[in-house]
């Protein structure tokens, strides 16, 4: 007898934990080094998108390695360090928000990642790209893979490092223009920097123009009259 399926959720959310058994398998099929490429800031107001790539030694991971975004700025900057210090390769690159605004996040985004494995010291043999899209242009072949960040603990790597750089950015513009406290919001839209952008209007260079509140508030400015010439 079939059995029916029951319709109650489940108790317990099952949480992903990263480990390397992607790229161990890699490593069988004779694809190695593996590099795990991942970014950070696709979805601020400001700053740019910051990727970084890692290839990680089989034999120094790190303990802890997980998704940035369930981590703690003082984990994160803990396992920063020890992925400097035990990784094969690592590797960070950018788009500046005037870069995003000739394109658009995404393809900026891919941009990030693709520079960030380029400039790997280690020419890998196959890419984990965190996400649903592989860059174009890659030295080697790609994988993606959603939720890669929680399913790869090289992808884990590249996600700590390039959330570490990109604060470290932002709370450098908080110090050179006090008015956003990009400090604390690191450029996402928070209240006081919706207010702070209200009250100074966006930041040349550093805030995206193309981002629909920018876009909004430009297009639901009044149209100035057209003068003409008086008669003679």
């Amino acid at each position: 007898m079939a059995r029916t399926r029951s319709d109650s959720p489940p108790l317990f959310e099952v949480v992903l934990k990263p480990d390397f058994s992607v790229e161990r398998r890699a490593r069988r099929d004779g694809l190695w080094p593996v590099a795990g490429v991942d970014e950070v800031g696709r979805g601020p107001l400001a700053g740019p998108v910051v990727a970084a790539a890692v290839i990680l030694s089989p034999r120094r991971i790190p303990a802890g390695l997980d998704d940035s975004k369930r981590l703690s700025p003082e984990e994160r900057e803990r396992l920063f360090a020890m992925i400097l210090a035990n990784a094969a390769g690592v590797s960070v690159a950018s788009v500046s928000s005037e870069g995003i605004d000739r394109s658009d996040i995404r393809k900026a985004s891919l941009e990030a990642m693709r520079r960030a494995v380029a400039g790997l010291p280690v020419a890998p043999a196959l890419v984990l790209a965190d996400g649903r899209d592989v860059p174009d242009g890659l030295p080697c072949g790609g994988r993606a893979l959603v939720k890669g960040d929680q399913r790869s603990q090289s992808i884990a790597a590249a996600s700590i490092v390039a959330k570490v750089l990109r604060d470290r950015m932002m709370r450098a513009c908080g110090e050179v223009d006090c008015r956003y406290g990009y400090e604390l919001h690191m450029g996402y839209a928070t209240e006081r920097h919706r207010s702070a952008i209200g009250a100074h209007g966006p930041a040349p260079r550093l805030h995206r123009l193309s981002f629909a509140p920018f876009r909004l508030a430009e297009a639901s400015e009044e149209p100035q009259p057209l003068l003409l010439p008086a008669a003679e």
